[in-house]
């Protein structure tokens, strides 16, 4: 039976926490007292308690950006465009769709990170740091099988190391900006095919229009309705849906 999504969703989260807090560090107990510090071990237990909490503040933004989101929305936001529609779709629904999308794309890389290195760490059967390296794995292999060697390379060389002789001595802080750049380009490639046949329709109108004479009939409110017309007789929502999620696989 296949695992739920949201102790996956759990995995990711725990495991950008390990990422921040280093691995030498041991997750802190979160308390509040008020007084004066008499080790500077006490210091250090506050300073991993804001650096823990800002990582939570911000740990959404970091999910969706080593996730397929960015290559959705580029997409759904093209798509929009190209009809015409304005507002419709409305941010929320597309915003909405992209992440439904996104937890059923990246569920079987979490289940895969929480399986591995989430649940045995919880059940004490591996260290923090075995936990660390098994769970973040399965996130580096998504991640590298979506990014292009051009941009992967450019990071490697802005950031000034050594080229890497394997997967595993890539850092994240170069693997991330890679997937990112990559994932903003295969998004762009997407749409420049889905805005093709919308494109053509508009040109056809426009065309009709201008041969009549209909000089102050806007093109787009014409066209608008045929652009529907044949995404719908198409099942352009299914045929959209199908290559994206495909495209990931």
């Amino acid at each position: 039976m296949k695992k739920p999504i949201i102790p996956a969703i759990c995995a990711l989260i725990v495991i950008l926490l390990f990422a921040t807090a280093g691995q030498a560090q041991s997750i802190p107990k979160v308390s509040v007292e008020v007084g004066e510090s008499e080790t500077p071990g006490d210091l250090s237990v506050t300073l991993q308690i804001i650096l823990l909490m800002t990582v939570l503040t911000l740990a959404p933004s970091i999910i969706l950006m080593v996730t397929s989101f960015i290559r959705l929305t580029v997409v759904l936001g093209f798509l929009r465009q190209a009809m015409g529609t304005q507002q419709l779709p409305p941010n929320q629904l597309i915003l909405s769709l992209a992440l439904i999308l996104t937890f059923f794309i990246i569920s079987p890389v979490a289940n895969k990170a929480y399986n591995e290195g989430l649940k045995p760490y919880l059940a004490e059967e591996i260290s923090k740091e075995e936990a660390y390296e098994k769970g973040l794995t399965p996130f580096k292999e998504f991640m590298l099988a979506q990014t292009r060697e051009k941009d992967l390379g450019l990071f490697v060389n802005i950031s000034g190391m050594e080229r890497p002789n394997s997967s595993d001595d890539i850092p994240l802080h170069v693997l991330i900006p890679g997937f990112v750049l990559s994932e903003l380009r295969t998004g762009f490639q997407i749409a420049f095919l889905v805005f093709v046949p919308f494109l053509i329709i508009d040109m056809i109108v426009a065309s009709v229009l201008m041969s009549m004479g209909m000089m102050m009939l806007p093109p787009i409110i014409v066209a608008l309705p045929f652009k529907i017309l044949l995404f719908v007789l198409v099942d352009g929502w299914y045929l959209l849906v199908k290559s994206l999620v495909e495209s990931f696989h």
